[in-house]
């Protein structure tokens, strides 16, 4: 009796000796691990060509938001322009390109005429002597540029003489801010034509920065024409100011 007591304490006191942790460990299973197969090669090339497509539209789309008010001023010049109705001017068509034309300046610098774009040009054409006409158009392209305020330095006033006749002194001071060239008739009348029964002259002409000639004002100009020709001019230079700048120092 007293050895079974013996053998049942013994067991009794092996099993409560064995710290909770071992025996749980004697129920634990081996640890499962579980192996990732890799990509494939091609998996790989095709997201990354995906991703180089991502990055180019989105691109294109960065490139055409910014591009998108130059694009719009050019569709406005070129294909929504004014009817003929609101224009005060003549449209020309086709327009004609400023001509490879020699010039010389009252200080007798060389210039040829192609070297004059890049900025609006409002062209009279006269005799060095300057007649009455010649003195008005003078007078109302300064006016008319004037009246454009801060958009002025955009459009440049040009006086093109047509002959060897000297220029009056007392003309001068008025010419500071105008581009004053002479240039031969003939090269003049190559490029330039006045309406039906008139003559170079009597007309005033609008040049745009890509250096086409592309409205003629009517004849004798006077001054409440030449508020409407500004309106003219006005609304082309809203239609252009997106990619059209202020330009440089007149040719004297």
């Amino acid at each position: 009796m007293s050895g079974f007591k013996l053998l049942d304490d013994s067991s009794s006191l092996a099993a409560t000796d064995i710290p909770a942790g071992k025996q749980a460990c004697s129920s634990d299973q081996p640890l499962g691990l579980t192996v990732h197969s890799l990509p494939s090669p091609e998996h790989v090339l095709e997201q990354d060509s995906r991703r180089v497509r991502s990055g180019r539209w989105k691109m294109m789309v960065v490139f055409l938001v910014c591009a998108a008010p130059v694009l719009a001023s050019y569709i406005t010049y070129y294909w929504v322009r004014p009817e003929g109705r609101r224009n005060f001017g003549e449209l020309i068509e086709p327009q004609r390109v400023l001509p490879d034309l020699p010039g010389v300046s009252l200080t007798g610098q060389k210039v040829n005429l192609k070297t004059l774009k890049d900025q609006w040009l409002l062209v009279s054409v006269a005799g060095g002597a300057c007649n009455d006409l010649c003195r008005r158009h003078l007078y109302l392209q300064r006016q008319m540029r004037e009246g454009l305020g801060k958009d002025k330095d955009r459009l440049d006033w040009v006086w093109l003489i047509s002959d060897d006749a000297e220029v009056p002194s007392t003309l001068l001071p008025a010419l500071k801010e105008a581009t004053v060239l002479r240039v031969s008739q003939t090269g003049l009348s190559d490029w330039l034509s006045a309406g039906k029964g008139h003559q170079l002259a009597d007309h005033l002409y609008l040049v745009d920065p890509m250096g086409n000639w592309m409205m003629r004002f009517p004849a004798d100009l006077d001054v409440s024409g030449a508020a409407r020709a500004k309106r003219d001019l006005e609304r082309l230079l809203r239609a252009s100011a997106s990619w059209d700048q202020p330009g440089r120092e007149p040719v004297h």
